[in-house]
């Protein structure tokens, strides 16, 4: 595919502090095929103050109250035209200018584009790169020992996209994820660090519900059985890491 649009969905809620960041990072692109889309919460704090400051470079933006994070998701999945659609949430940013064009001229147009993960704090400053590092092939079986590609280091085709899974508040991303690549026919690594993710969010606020979620789907698709000892192998994994680096987060 030739010059594919780019649809990427932002979701925030009173996020006045990162917002911008995050703007900055789709508005500076040098790919010129970018739909930009906001889905605000109904904040109050400013945040729509700054979203207005670049509206001149924004294709949709909704604000209105929702029913949680993925509702928001679905609402800018919904209005969607990209070929491709990306997930960047508030305070995570494309990791360079050129992101999206070395994205689209590396993914070689398959099913399911993703990269690398830098972590940054909130002072913006670079952390270290996630624990799971993305796998060099890719289908709906590479997340049973943990979920190795960041939600927004990851490029699906519209196509193959469904709408989030609302039974999840935490991890429907992973469920979401794992169901386009049932459907993928082809995926692909484009081996490079494509964004720098805020850590801090919700599913690590509220970790023990997130692993609960994740258990469960994981269950779903894997099996019980093999994700039981999956998961021992998951936490021989983890115990290992920590002995190697300290605590440090995903």
């Amino acid at each position: 595919m030739k010059d594919p649009k780019i649809s990427i969905i932002t979701i925030v809620y009173n996020n006045v502090r990162d917002i911008e960041y995050t703007i900055q990072s789709v508005v500076g692109q040098t790919y010129p095929f970018i739909e930009y889309i906001i889905i605000d919460g109904a904040s109050t704090d400013g945040t729509l103050d700054v979203i207005e400051r670049y509206k001149e470079h924004i294709t949709m933006l909704i604000s209105e109250k929702d029913k949680g994070i993925y509702d928001a998701m679905n609402k800018g999945l919904a209005v969607a035209t990209g070929d491709y659609v990306l997930f960047l949430n508030s305070g995570d940013e494309l990791f360079d200018k050129d992101t999206i064009q070395y994205v689209v001229d590396k993914g070689k147009g398959a099913d399911i584009i993703y990269g690398e993960t830098k972590l940054v704090d909130e002072q913006r400053r670079i952390i270290g790169d996630r624990r799971h590092k993305a796998p060099k092939t890719f289908n709906w079986k590479s997340f049973r020992y943990g979920m190795n590609i960041c939600h927004q280091a990851i490029y699906i085709r519209r196509s193959i996209a469904e709408p989030y899974d609302l039974r999840y508040q935490l991890s429907a991303d992973i469920d979401w994820v794992i169901r386009a690549a049932k459907k993928a026919q082809t995926t692909q690594n484009v081996h490079a660090y494509i964004v720098r993710y805020l850590v801090g969010g919700m599913s690590q606020k509220r970790h023990r519900l997130s692993l609960k979620e994740r258990y469960q789907i994981f269950n779903k698709y894997y099996g019980f059985l093999p994700n039981f000892f999956n998961h021992i192998i998951i936490a021989f994994r983890l115990i290992k890491h920590r002995i190697s680096h300290g605590k440090t987060r995903e």
